[in-house]
């Protein structure tokens, strides 16, 4: 029987023989009291990498981007940020809800970038009828675009010329690192630093497309990263022998960042495969996350299409916009399978 082809997202990776080695070996302490040894050399290791002063390891990516906001905002300030962006429209709200941290949303422009001058109007005045405006919040990559680096070097120093702080949600930052590198020659580690630097924090998830179970970091000034550690405690995310976990994220720093060429290779095969069946839009992807529209008479039929996917063991998700995500665990027979099973489906 074939192996389930599970292209709903990159967050279904399971360690490897490799990674779950690493896990076992891990020294162990306790990381409260910041004595876990491999939670320490994970956060030395991706601080800098980076080009920080100190990274926290929190358990998800959403607990990184809270603490960062917290930690950069106090009750009644505002972070600006685009209404796509994750720390916005999919966290739950839980700056607001925790920190009394107002959001200020802005649409993305065709590009996924935000506009300069929408930045600027979003920007309230230093007065006492408004949020104090103290963040700007970038994605990248976000919905699987790479964000160019000329415009986060544009509007990070617009944002600095304003009085505001930067922080990036760097859920994929790898995956957009590996492909600018492949633009301009360089190698991935250098690209996530030369993205990173435009930032006074960084949020970088591990558990999608490095494929370690669990955790993030987040990274910035060690002034910023304690108030960011107390801020993780509050919110119930300091764990005690979590070496084990940080363990999986250092093989994944040292051995799966480069293979997610792989996966953006295959999300070009499949959207190549896609390409021609009637009442489909192909979105031409980026990284390794596909977007496919079902526009004329296919519109009212996704939820018929991805129960006909599943019943052929490939797992997808959207509505009527469908999204497939390439990781470790798909392969090129699994992208073959699942175009095959899209044909065949408008086919009947």
């Amino acid at each position: 029987m074939n192996k389930v082809v599970d292209l709903r997202s990159d967050t279904v990776t399971q360690p490897t023989a490799a990674m779950r080695e690493a896990m076992m070996a891990a020294p162990l302490g306790d990381d409260v009291f910041g004595e876990d040894p491999s939670v320490n050399a994970l956060q030395d290791k991706i601080a800098s990498l980076l080009g920080f002063e100190a990274a926290l390891f929190v358990p998800t990516g959403t607990q990184s981007n809270l603490c960062a906001m917290l930690a950069h905002c106090q009750r009644g300030d505002e972070y600006i940020a685009g209404q796509l962006q994750h720390c916005y429209r999919w966290e739950g709200g839980n700056a607001a809800v925790f920190g009394g941290v107002q959001p200020q949303p802005i649409a993305h422009q065709p590009d996924r970038t935000l506009a300069l001058a929408d930045i600027a109007d979003a920007i309230k005045p230093d007065d006492q009828h408004f949020a104090r405006s103290k963040l700007l919040a970038l994605e990248n990559t976000l919905l699987g675009k790479v964000i160019p680096m000329d415009y986060i070097a544009e509007a990070t120093a617009f944002a600095r010329s304003k009085g505001l702080a930067t922080h990036l949600d760097g859920a994929r930052l790898f995956n957009a690192a590996v492909e600018q590198a492949r633009r301009t020659g360089s190698d991935a580690k250098t690209e996530a630093n030369k993205i990173a630097q435009n930032f006074d924090t960084v949020s970088v998830c591990f558990s999608k497309g490095l494929g370690a179970p669990v955790g993030s970091a987040l990274c910035g000034s060690k002034e910023l990263i304690e108030r960011a550690r107390r801020i993780r405690k509050m919110a119930g995310g300091a764990m005690r022998q979590a070496g084990f976990l940080a363990a999986a994220v250092s093989h994944a720093l040292d051995h799966h960042i480069d293979r997610l060429a792989d996966d953006h290779a295959l999300a070009k095969r499949l959207a190549e495969g896609l390409r021609g069946i009637d009442g489909l839009q192909v979105e031409e992807p980026d990284t390794n996350i596909l977007f496919v529209d079902l526009g004329g008479s296919a519109q009212d039929r996704s939820k018929e299409l991805l129960e006909a996917l599943k019943q052929e063991g490939v797992l997808a998700w959207g509505l009527y916009r469908l999204r497939f995500v390439t990781h470790l665990g798909v392969d090129a027979e699994g992208i073959d399978r699942c175009v095959a099973a899209v044909r065949r489906f408008f086919r009947a």
